[in-house]
């Protein structure tokens, strides 16, 4: 008789997918402020599922393929279903330039995949990693849609800049950049403890000016993985 504790990853995985589909319903329907928290608690399945997996011991190839597809739906689609979304409030209409951000979801495939078969990425990433991709997008989005006589919307009516940040973003995902991991190893060395601590420190503070000057909560996701990205391309830039 197979232990159930063998599933109980796969199904907090299953949660991550439920939540990505039900994210692009609401994204489709022009609910930027139901899609990210979606997002959001898809995020969080994905941090659970692999941290139950190692503390149940219970990984498997189905479990592995399960949370790529997951990932895809919701770090994929639905992040650049938001964009699409942003473009066509900003009355742009039906013209071709609000179907590029579709391309995100292209391209966060390609990186799962090349993740996927990549020995090099267990402790660090090669490229940017969806979900980080992902919530910068969608907290953009929902940034926008609680601000709308915003600095920020102001610029993200501009034809250019959406299509400008999707080029980005799918350069950003496939590229072999190297990029710091949340996980937290006893191998770690000196330097990626530096890096891991600092930018939890840089974001606490990201998280205290918002609160101090009023701004909504989701702007804080948005710096924090702005800061992340930044930060990742001066430590190639200087080889940290």
């Amino acid at each position: 008789m197979m232990k159930i504790t063998k599933y109980i990853p796969d199904s907090i995985t299953s949660m991550n997918l439920l939540c990505g589909v039900l994210g692009i319903v609401f994204a489709f329907r022009g609910r930027a402020d139901i899609a990210f928290p979606l997002m959001l608690a898809g995020a969080f399945f994905d941090f659970c599922d692999g941290l139950t997996a190692r503390a149940l011991d219970a990984y498997s190839e189905l479990g592995k393929e399960l949370d790529s597809l997951s990932d895809i739906v919701t770090f994929g689609v639905l992040p650049s279903v938001m964009l699409y979304n942003l473009m066509q409030a900003c009355a742009l209409g039906n013209s071709l330039v609000c179907w590029i951000p579709l391309l995100i979801a292209v391209f966060s495939g390609i990186r799962l995949a090349k993740f996927n078969v990549d020995d090099r990425q267990h402790m660090s990433f090669l490229g940017l990693p969806t979900p980080m991709n992902a919530l910068l997008c969608a907290s953009l989005c929902y940034y926008v849609s609680f601000t709308p006589d915003g600095a920020i919307a102001m610029a993200c009516c501009c034809p250019a800049t959406i299509p400008a940040l999707t080029v980005a973003a799918c350069v950003m995902l496939v590229c072999k950049l190297p990029m710091f991991s949340m996980k937290f190893s006893r191998e770690d060395t000196k330097t990626l403890k530096w890096k891991r601590i600092s930018f939890i420190v840089e974001v606490a503070i990201i998280i205290a000016l918002v609160l101090v000057l009023g701004k909504n909560w989701s702007l804080a996701v948005f710096f924090a993985c702005a800061l992340y990205i930044i930060k990742n391309i001066i430590y190639g830039i200087f080889g940290v």
